[in-house]
């Protein structure tokens, strides 16, 4: 797509946002706004456009918008349900202390637990109402077995492997592209990206839009630690798959002389440790509560987190090339899954 065409849709994208800001204003649009497809018809868009202006309208202030019961004007809805029961929370050591503080700030009743899950009783599940698995481990077999008892499971960063299972994830691939391009447009031509094993959609993400720009430019898949070889190699941006492996990262640049830019995708552990696409622990406790809400339909969901830059001192990517992302999340249906 050429430029042209990019400032293009750009325009039709911030015209669509004014339409419905001014259509607000001149009450118009009051109360619950219609749904997506009527709204799309109203202004001649397509339904992924018009739910990305009700996203950015909604992070503004303006909107809100709740899954399971639409979107309002702000200040218009029905008041929200509070969520009830009692949550068992899975999580080990690499889940960040941010994150069951903000969990439990939705819900005070809630129980974490480190310990492998073999070691649960069944009896011991049947106090709670969900599941929340923030772990990076867990069995899937234990996880169907709580769907089989009609137990809701939430599974945090990444996709559930049963139909009946929600799910609450990072759009990544989305934060790694955007970061690719902008780093490209800074300059950089020798990228090295460092990802969990397993993580190859993150990689390709990084090589497809290199790729698009950029035949001569290299991209190199590595783990955290190894970042400070690949730059001793050439490499002068690493792109991490979370906060978590850009500190390691940096760990590993600190015992060198050599300097890089270390970028970041993911769910910010406290204070972001370098510039990048982040969501905040506080997104995915209002995700999982919304997905846990009373209100909320039984047909099960993933909700994915759209990350907000964060500008830090370890990044050269210049303000005016950044792409702007408002923090919010999109809901797609998981049909595709595989019946438990």
């Amino acid at each position: 797509m050429n430029t042209e065409n990019i400032e293009s849709l750009s325009y039709k994208f911030q015209r669509l946002r004014e339409g419905i800001r001014q259509a607000i204003a001149r009450g118009e649009l009051s109360g619950k706004l219609p749904g997506e497809r009527v709204l799309a018809k109203r202004f001649q868009v397509n339904a992924k456009t018009l739910s990305k202006a009700l996203t950015d309208l909604a992070a503004e202030g303006l909107l809100d918008r709740s899954i399971g019961r639409g979107t309002y004007v702000k200040g218009e809805g029905p008041a929200s349900t509070p969520v009830a029961g009692r949550w068992l929370v899975l999580a080990d050591e690499l889940v960040a202390p941010e994150l069951i503080d903000q969990i439990r700030a939705k819900n005070e009743n809630i129980h974490v637990m480190s310990e492998p899950v073999d070691r649960i009783r069944p009896s011991f599940i049947n106090q709670f109402s969900a599941v929340i698995d923030l772990a990076s481990n867990t069995p899937d077999s234990f996880l169907r077995d709580l769907v089989v008892r009609n137990i809701a499971v939430i599974v945090v960063g990444r996709e559930p492997k049963t139909y009946s299972m929600n799910a609450v994830m990072v759009d990544t691939q989305l934060g790694a592209s955007r970061l690719a391009r902008e780093l490209l447009l800074a300059g950089h031509r020798n990228f090295v990206v460092a990802a969990d094993r397993g993580e190859l959609d993150f990689v390709q993400a990084v090589r497809q839009t290199i790729s698009r720009f950029d035949f001569g430019a290299t991209v190199d898949a590595v783990f955290a630690p190894e970042v400070a070889l690949a730059v001793q190699a050439g490499a002068t941006a690493a792109i991490c798959s979370s906060a978590r492996l850009a500190r390691q990262a940096m760990q590993s640049m600190s015992a060198t002389a050599q300097s890089a830019t270390i970028v970041a995708v993911g769910i910010s552990d406290g204070a972001a440790p370098c510039s990048g696409y982040f969501v905040s622990p506080t997104q995915v406790a209002n995700a999982i509560s919304e997905l846990l809400a009373p209100s909320q339909s039984a047909k099960p969901s993933v909700l994915w987190l759209a990350g907000e830059f964060i500008s830090s001192p370890t990044s050269d990517i210049p303000a005016a090339l950044r792409t702007a992302t408002r923090p919010g999340f999109s809901r797609m249906e998981s049909a595709s899954f595989t019946q438990a």
